[in-house]
Order: C-alpha cells, then sequence, then structure tokens
C-alpha cells in the first residue's frame, strides 16, 4: 500500500503542533468565552452596532486597539517566559494583562477564563508547575501562552490561533445579538481574516512600555452592562 506512505515533506512533529494549536483555539475548550460578549451586547441595545458593517466597524477597532496592543504582545511575552522558566516574569505579564482591563466585567471575565483555562491544561498532556498556577489563573491569554509554548509552537502561530478563536467567538456573539444571517457571519469573518495577519506581524513590534490597549468604547459599553437590565451575556 505505497500509497500510504509520507511524502518527503511531511512532518508528524509539525502536524501535531497543527492540532495542539487547534485544540487551543477551539471554541469547544470548556472555559466559559462563550459566555461574555466584552459589551457588544449593550453596544447593540443602545444601537451603536445595528447592521454588519457597523459590526464590522466594531470588531475592527478592537482587533487594532486591543488584541494588537494588549493580548497578543503579552501572550508572546508569556512565552519566551515559559521557554526561559522565568515565573516571575510570566506573574508579570499575567497581572499586566488583568491591570489593561478597563471595567469590573473585564477583570472578572479574564480571571474567570483563566480558572478555567489552568483546570483544563492541568488535564492535557502537558506539564503544569504547580507553582505556576496562581499566576496562570490569572489571564486567559497568558495562560494560552504557556501552553502554547509548553506544546512547542512558534510565537506568530500562537498569536494566528489566538485570533482566529476572538475573530470566531465575537462573530458569533454578533449573528446571535445584532442580529445577523449566519452567511453574514461567515463573510464578516472572511472579510476580517485578511487583516489578522498584518495584526500578528504588527504585535511583533509592540514595546514593553506601548504595551496597554486603548478601546474606549469598548470600555464604556462593558461597563454599562454591567447593569444592563435584559441579557444574554454574563457580567
Amino acid at each position: 500500500m505505497r500509497w500510504l506512505g509520507l511524502s518527503p515533506w511531511y512532518s508528524s512533529a509539525a502536524v501535531l503542533e497543527d492540532f495542539r494549536l487547534f485544540q487551543l483555539a477551539s471554541p469547544n475548550l470548556p472555559i466559559g468565552a462563550f459566555t461574555y460578549s466584552q459589551g457588544l451586547e449593550w453596544a447593540v441595545e443602545a444601537g451603536w452596532v445595528s447592521d454588519v458593517d457597523a459590526l464590522h466597524d466594531w470588531l475592527r477597532s478592537v482587533l487594532w486597539h486591543s488584541l494588537v496592543l494588549g493580548e497578543l504582545p503579552l501572550i508572546r511575552r508569556a512565552m519566551r517566559a515559559t521557554d526561559e522558566g522565568d515565573l516571575a516574569a510570566f506573574e508579570h505579564w499575567a497581572q499586566a494583562l488583568v491591570a489593561t482591563r478597563e471595567t469590573r466585567e473585564l477583570r472578572t471575565e479574564e480571571h474567570q477564563r483563566g480558572a478555567a483555562f489552568l483546570r483544563v491544561i492541568t488535564r492535557l498532556p502537558l506539564t503544569v508547575d504547580p507553582l505556576w498556577h496562581d499566576a496562570l489563573a490569572q489571564a486567559q491569554a497568558t495562560g494560552f501562552g504557556y501552553a502554547a509554548a509548553q506544546w512547542g509552537l512558534k510565537p506568530d502561530a500562537a498569536c494566528r490561533g489566538y485570533l482566529w478563536s476572538w475573530l470566531e467567538g465575537a462573530v458569533v456573539a454578533g449573528v446571535k445579538l445584532v442580529p445577523l444571517g449566519q452567511t453574514q457571519g461567515q463573510q464578516l469573518m472572511a472579510a476580517l481574516s485578511t487583516e489578522l495577519v498584518r495584526a500578528c506581524e504588527a504585535s511583533r513590534d509592540i514595546d514593553d512600555d506601548d504595551i496597554g490597549p486603548s478601546t474606549f468604547a469598548m470600555a464604556i459599553a462593558s461597563s454599562r452592562h454591567e447593569t444592563q437590565y435584559t441579557r444574554l451575556y454574563r457580567s
């Protein structure tokens, strides 16, 4: 059965890395990400986001002013700290991520997702040092970096996986809330995904002193969502 033979370029290790990344970025990962809208629910209620074009603009702003300036460079630093076994540095960047969250709702989400992510990875084929547990429970994004480093993923690949996971979850929330058709959601993902490569590249060049998202609209929407009377998503 020669047709089952492996081609010369095939690398089982590289393919396994892809599958590990797919697992970390999967919306089925039981960390509760789908229960938060990061202010989008209130933005829809207030009429800020009322159609697919407005949702495109909202998510594009979050991509460039939050993820590129916050989560992605911090994932890179979390991966470096993990590779170097530097718990103090890892804890510093995890705390920095939480500190950049501008509302109680966003900070609560970060802690909840971080603790849930820790519970998941301790049950996966990963070596998770108990001394790192408290730092890992601080924030999901830096925990994502830790798991990615432990599985030998490259920083760019990890950032791309995290970006896709964010985009998919955000678009699903928008489809439910606006509401939009499923096909419109897929079209929106296709349109925004063209910017993900540039966003990943831009995150390489963020200096330590420049880390920190600047998403005023999301901060206002999130703070208002904390007291929104009727809502589907957690606060």
